[in-house]
């Protein structure tokens, strides 16, 4: 079940975890990566921190989600996540997504949509396929237009950067 964003509400939880989530999402863009980032909260204190290192580790599965899904289960001790929920700036992957309902994930809040990969609304729905054994709960839009916005500049700036290389 999606929910609507309540970005009405400028206290709710949501915003000040998301808030969270954009700072992995700077530290992944001032390192020149994709600027996402993820945190995982369990019994309202964020147990886990991920941003994207595909470029640092030369690992396209390094993505934020699938690094604080590591550090959720090592800080935990456990290999699912019922009671915790992700925040993460961009709507997950097919393989992020995938991991999530692996992980028995219990919530998922996320930002902006992905139009091209997004796995979770925009494409596919895999963390609430009906043939899956577990449905994850959706929240999307907290702070959508910030994590858009975060995401756009970036692939502006490189493209100005290819251009200024190619010329």
């Amino acid at each position: 079940m999606t929910i609507p964003s309540p970005d009405f509400f400028p206290d709710n939880p949501h915003h000040r975890f998301m808030r969270q989530a954009f700072l992995e999402a700077d530290r992944a863009s001032d390192a020149g990566e994709v600027p996402v980032g993820a945190v995982i909260v369990h019994k309202n204190r964020i147990i886990a921190r991920g941003h994207n290192q595909v470029e640092l580790l030369s690992d396209p599965t390094a993505h934020a989600e699938m690094i604080a899904l590591s550090a959720a289960f090592q800080h935990l001790g456990e290999k699912y996540l019922p009671d915790c929920t992700m925040y993460v700036t961009l709507e997950p992957c097919p393989m992020c997504a995938g991991a999530l309902v692996w992980a028995k994930t219990g919530r998922l809040v996320f930002g902006a949509q992905d139009e091209k990969a997004g796995a979770c609304g925009s494409i596919f729905n895999i963390v609430q396929h009906p043939k899956l054994n577990h449905r994850i709960e959706v929240v999307q839009g907290i702070m959508e237009q910030d994590c858009e916005s975060l995401i756009r500049r970036f692939f502006e700036n490189l493209r100005k950067k290819d251009d200024r290389d190619t010329n």
